[in-house]
């Protein structure tokens, strides 16, 4: 019974985080977060922090490092978003999403403090806080109350005036840039660089992915700005080697201080080998200041509890059924490298739907590129999100792109489209591997997710 209520009143503090401005409508500013931390008591500063920014990969990257720290007898408290399934994903500790218990709990302490600032704001003519704002301080609070002796925080969107930017990170990270919210951050990399650029601070110590020229120097400026010690994937670390494999890959990681050879990353692609390089050297950052290696069997135990649901997990076999949460063209191109490198298939069925704030013409450009050759039949169809766009257009815009109209499925149904795929899938011809991916939205994935009975994202 009391678990039943518990799922009530999380939902009940769900619904009541959606009735402000939604996720995407992120307000650029840091007064409102600074106060709210002033009338909890600085939350944000009660453990050192890794600050996570980028274009892809950053949920990847914040769950290997977690991993790193959990296996050096850390706690952690681990802030990622958006969700797949449930909210209480988005506030993990020690590995696991909060209880819902304590969700409840802090949200009903914090509540009081959210509505002291809405006054302030209020005041002054502006909007209240966020659903982000009012969940990155639930966040601050969980873990504060935990406590955790570290906190890994994922930037929500660009970085100088992100809900979470009002920590300072002892690491700051910087996955690979590319263009994503380009409305918002910027038309070119360099843009964008200057806006997750924010997140490194006087103290800290800057641990980058290999990046374009243009988003290299941004970094680097910054960086030597704030005279902090910096390394970037290519220079100072990287993978060695890798070796793909049947449920992951075996790698080779040079590191800031060490050589980490013969891990078993149980995650697909050039990618996930990339990303998990960044997690090294970050950890290597935090742990020993970049200069003491780390112990290897500490890693390898780190490496062997990593997951990402959601990132090429496949859900059922027979055919395959996998997801994926590429929401851009550089995730789209990564993933479909990936796939094609790891799963065998022969011929391949898409299911497809994107939201509104991305560039869906040049995801299905993507699309249409990487998988010429494999995919013969596609499907259109979309979350059951207000941002999603509707199915009927991207069959359209597919059309334009350069999709037969012979090979393209519509329905705004995903449990349509997933029986539709299912079955053009089975009729792939004897001798050929046939299999389906659901693609191009985190809000399509976690949807399918449910509906296929995998679990939570944990």
């Amino acid at each position: 019974m009391s678990e039943d209520l518990d799922q009530f009143s999380v939902a009940s503090v769900y619904a009541e985080l959606l009735s402000r401005a939604p996720e995407n409508k992120m307000e650029p500013r840091m007064q409102p977060m600074v106060e709210a931390m002033d009338l909890l008591g600085e939350p944000n500063r009660t453990a050192p922090v890794i600050h996570i920014t980028g274009t892809n990969g950053k949920t990847s990257t914040a769950r290997m490092i977690e991993a790193g720290l959990l296996a050096h007898d850390l706690r952690v408290g681990r802030y990622t978003s958006p969700h797949l399934t449930s909210v209480t994903e988005r506030i993990c500790l020690d590995g696991q999403p909060v209880d819902d218990g304590t969700f409840v709990r802090i949200w009903d302490e914090v509540r009081p403090f959210i509505s002291l600032v809405d006054a302030k704001l209020a005041d002054r003519g502006e909007v209240p806080l966020t659903y982000f704002e009012c969940v990155t301080i639930l966040a601050f609070a969980v873990f504060a109350d935990a406590p955790v002796d570290v906190m890994v925080l994922e930037v929500g969107l660009g970085g100088i005036t992100d809900a979470t930017n009002v920590a300072d990170g002892s690491v700051s990270v910087v996955t690979p840039i590319s263009l994503d919210h380009t409305d918002l951050l910027g038309d070119d990399e360099r843009d964008i660089a200057l806006e997750k650029s924010g997140i490194i601070k006087s103290d800290g110590f800057l641990i980058s992915a290999a990046q374009v020229p243009a988003a290299a120097d941004v970094l680097l400026a910054e960086a030597r700005a704030k005279n902090v010690p910096y390394r970037f994937e290519g220079v100072e670390f990287g993978v060695e080697s890798r070796v793909p494999g049947v449920g992951g890959q075996q790698l080779t990681v040079s590191g800031l201080a060490g050589r980490y050879p013969d891990i078993l990353l149980p995650l697909h692609g050039a990618h996930q080998a990339q990303n998990f390089a960044v997690a090294v050297a970050a950890l290597e950052a935090f742990i020993g200041g970049g200069d003491h290696e780390l112990n290897i069997e500490n890693l390898r135990l780190a490496a062997e509890n990593i997951s990402a649901p959601g990132r090429l997990e496949t859900l059922r076999t027979g055919p395959s059924i996998v997801v994926d949460a590429a929401h851009n063209p550089a995730g789209i191109t990564a993933s479909a490298q990936a796939l094609k490198e790891s799963f065998g298939l022969s011929r391949l069925v898409l299911v497809v739907g994107i939201l509104q704030d991305k560039d869906a013409r040049e995801m299905l450009t993507a699309l249409y590129k990487e998988y010429e050759g494999l995919v013969e039949d596609i499907c259109f169809t979309q979350s059951t999100s207000p941002r999603a766009i509707p199915a009927g257009q991207l069959g359209t815009l597919a059309l334009e792109v350069g999709y037969a109209e012979q090979d393209i499925y519509v329905t705004e149904r995903l449990d349509d489209a997933i029986d539709w795929a299912v079955g053009r899938a089975d009729e792939a011809d004897p001798g050929l591997i046939g299999g389906v991916l659901i693609t191009g939205s985190i809000t399509l994935v976690g949807e399918a997710r449910t509906l296929l009975g995998a679990p939570e994202g944990t």
